[in-house]
This record gives structure tokens, sequence and C-alpha cells, in this order.
């Protein structure tokens, strides 16, 4: 296991990411803080709103849908868009066994009561445990930052949708190439190589060859990193340090979050 593997994995594993104060609520994601007032102190349960708008942003209009959801951190999310959302299935996927127990065990009920409509199984992001053809949305919420292989990603990812189906992905990258290199001298993530700079240009590219068409990427950076900001200021990260620079690199153009989304032609011998 190379040590930026080792990183994950513990960080993943043993350490739990879901439990440090810059979470809540047991979900890994940054916040979507479009509503919520930051002129104020923040509440824990204004800090788990955020995370679940998030989830509403990248599961609108799955309803009865079949989706496969890569990187479903400790289960809080799916299970909540298992229930609320209404897609037909839900079935998560995860590279590392603790998180894949952590996401059967909160959802052990719903799990048991869903008649295999809700699973978690352990995957590669670039070697899904899918068919060919058996999903109609492919969504990833804040994990491709790390995924070493994106266009092993779009590729695995367009080949278990079913014609006509959707990709949808939320997260952060880089707005482009000439800026890489950047981000390790500001962010420990990124210096620690946990987190992956990547071009959001690039990973267009990737689906685009995969065969994917309708590729859209929409910048959210302006409703996630102020209120990520706020909340890290609140828990005590002093200005300057690097809890606090995901809003200076944003402001400076090296780093935004988007949401990228992409269609498998409804036609089969379509590319795109």
């Amino acid at each position: 296991m190379t040590d930026v593997a080792a990183l994950r994995a513990k960080m993943y594993g043993e350490d739990d990411l879901s439990s440090i104060p810059v979470f809540a609520g047991g979900f890994i994601n940054y916040g979507y803080w479009r509503d919520i007032p930051l002129d104020g102190p923040i509440s824990e349960e204004q800090r788990v709103e955020s995370q679940l708008a998030l989830y509403r942003l990248v599961y609108a209009d799955l309803v009865g849908a079949k989706v496969v959801e890569v990187g479903p951190g400790t289960g809080v999310g799916p299970g909540w868009a298992f229930a609320e959302c209404l897609p037909a299935e839900l079935h998560g996927v995860d590279l590392h066994q603790e998180q894949v127990q952590r996401c059967v065990e909160r959802n052990r009920e719903a799990v048991a009561a869903s008649g295999g409509r809700l699973s978690f199984r352990q995957g590669a992001a670039d070697a899904l445990p899918f068919g060919d053809g058996v999903a109609d949305a492919v969504v990833s919420v804040e994990a491709a930052q790390h995924f070493d292989d994106l266009g092993g990603f779009a590729r695995e990812a367009f080949r278990v949708l079913a014609p006509g189906g959707r990709l949808v992905v939320a997260t952060f990258f880089v707005p482009h190439e000439s800026v890489v290199g950047t981000l390790p001298r500001m962010l420990e993530p990124f210096a620690d190589g946990v987190d992956r700079e990547h071009p959001v240009p690039l990973f267009a590219a990737d689906l685009a060859a995969a065969g994917f068409g309708g590729v859209g990427v929409e910048s959210i950076g302006a409703d996630v990193w102020p209120g990520l900001d706020a909340w890290v200021a609140q828990l005590g990260a002093a200005e300057g340090t690097w809890p606090r620079r995901y809003l200076t690199a944003f402001r400076d153009g090296l780093l935004d979050y988007y949401v990228v989304t992409a269609r498998k032609s409804p036609h089969p011998t379509d590319r795109g």
C-alpha cells in the first residue's frame, strides 16, 4: 500500500473522518450553504442542513431511478436520500471496507426492509462491482477529489449506466491546468496527496472521451467556501491557518467547487 493509500485508509478507517468537528451528523462534505445565514452563529443543526442540501442538489430528479453512489461515506447521506428522494434502488460502493461496514450498520433496518433495493459494497471507482447498463444514474458526493484515475471512473460510470443514464458529481476541482502545483503549498490535504489537483476541464474531457454527451460544469463555490470558512472559524481555526485557506484559494482562482453532469445517449449505438 502506498503512503497516500495508507493515509486515506487510516483517515476513513480507524480515524473515522466523519467524527471530526468540521463535519457533523455523520456526514463528510463541506456543505451547500445557499439558504443558511452566515451573519451570526452557526448551529450544528445548520451545519447538518448544509450537508443535506448538497445531497438534495445531487439527487434532484432521481425519483424512481436506479442509482449507484460512488463514495457513500458513512451512509448517512445515501440513507437519507433513499428515504426522502425516493430512488427505486440505491447501491453504494466504497474503496474502504470500514466505510462499507459503517454504511451497513447505520442503515441496517432500511437495508433489511428494502428487499435488496438499498445496499453497500466494497469496490473502486475505476472498477465498479456492477454489470453493464444496470443503473439510471451514477452519483458521487465529495469523493472524486480522491480518485487517482478520473478517466477510469468516467469509463466505468459510462459502462454501468443504461442508455439515457445520468452522471452527477459534486466535489472540488482545480479550475485550470495552469494552477496545478499551487494548492500543496496552501492546503495540507493536497500537500500529503490525500486530495488531488484534478483540473475540471480534464475531467470534462475524460467524460467526453468515455462516450458521454451533454457534459455540464457548474461552479457552486460561492455557496460552499464562505459557509465552510465561517464554520471552521467558529470552531476556532485562526485566520491564515490552512483550514481557512480554502476560501482564499477560491477567491484567488486556484480551487472551486463544482457540480459536473453528463448523460449517456439513449441510443445505444451513439456515443454522447
